[in-house]
């Protein structure tokens, strides 16, 4: 069906409106960005100087002989996201933790879920969340979510004891080359070779820290700040994760709106000149017969008296 000039000039109308959205959008994706790098920068400097207390730790008091203890219980935490136009970003994590399960052998890990969406869909895929906490809706919100996760692992732990806890970060990381990963991040049990380097790493000072905490309360306290950090680290970096994408998808839909406006314009100009130009070939058309009219002499009659007058007025 033939557009006329009018529905192209609403369809140019509403796709500048669109392209205004995206534009905000897009500002609002990068502005958003900025804090959240920053406070991963911050946190991974909580996080050196958390490791740098591990290594004073270990320095003076040595590594503690904790007992072994079999690990009965796993969890996951997801970090997904509740707000929109970030493309496939819940999917592909559920994706990846349905293949995480199926590789897995023994009991299923309970699952703590970061964002209501995230939940919904892992339960599209038939699985089940443990507990549903709310992301983080500004980066004052990331210190709140990393408490809330740490006091919910400490619950689970307890209730585990005497036997250990496993827990596993899964969250969307940025890649080498601008791209996107899944990111699988082991939590605890504390790996043995971070405790390890530590231990052989050389210490700066002349003299080694001391402490009037008891060693095992100490180095609890060490490893729930290391907890803690991790958390925050992966949640700032997920929710960086997010607005790059976000931001990478409004580009995608700038530069189609941009193209949809490039051809509806072309399509308005040429339906436009095509108007002109039959106006124009009216006009000709009209005054070519209207120069014909005047060209052509009424008849004046037949017999002598009109060729006569004929004549007379030649002769006039």
């Amino acid at each position: 069906m033939p557009q006329t000039l009018e529905t192209l000039t609403r369809q140019m109308g509403s796709m500048e409106s669109i392209h205004s959205v995206v534009r905000t959008m897009k500002t609002l994706s990068v502005i958003n960005s900025a804090p959240y790098e920053q406070a991963g920068r911050a946190i991974e400097a909580y996080h050196r100087t958390v490791l740098s207390g591990l290594h004073g730790f270990i320095r003076s008091a040595g590594t503690l002989k904790l007992p072994a203890q079999k690990v009965n219980v796993r969890v996951l935490v997801v970090f997904g996201t509740d707000h929109g136009l970030c493309g496939s970003y819940n999917a592909v994590l559920a994706a990846y933790v349905a293949e995480q399960l199926d590789a897995r052998q023994g009991a299923a890990p309970r699952i703590a879920c970061v964002g209501a969406q995230m939940s919904a869909a892992l339960a599209d895929r038939a699985i089940a969340v443990d507990r549903v906490f709310l992301p983080p809706a500004s980066v004052d919100g990331i210190g709140r979510l990393a408490n809330l996760l740490t006091r919910y692992l400490d619950g689970v732990r307890l209730k585990a004891a005497p036997s250990e806890i496993a827990v596993d970060l899964l969250f969307i990381a940025r890649a080498d080359g601008g791209g996107q990963e899944v990111r699988s991040v082991p939590l605890l049990p504390l790996d043995t070779t971070v405790l390890k380097d530590l231990k052989e790493k050389p210490w700066d000072s002349r003299s080694l820290p001391t402490f009037a905490m008891k060693p095992t309360d100490l180095f609890r306290a060490l490893i729930r700040g290391y907890v803690f950090a991790s958390l925050f680290k992966a949640s700032a970096e997920a929710m960086v994760t997010e607005n790059a994408a976000r931001l990478a998808l409004m580009q995608q839909a700038e530069q189609s709106i941009e193209e949809r406006l490039e051809a509806l314009r072309s399509d308005a100009n040429a339906l436009r000149q095509s108007g002109i130009t039959t106006e124009l070939l009216d006009v000709i058309t009209g005054f070519e017969a209207l120069k014909k009219t005047r060209r052509r002499k009424p008849a004046q009659g037949g017999g002598p008296a009109g060729q006569a007058l004929t004549l007379m007025e030649d002769g006039s």
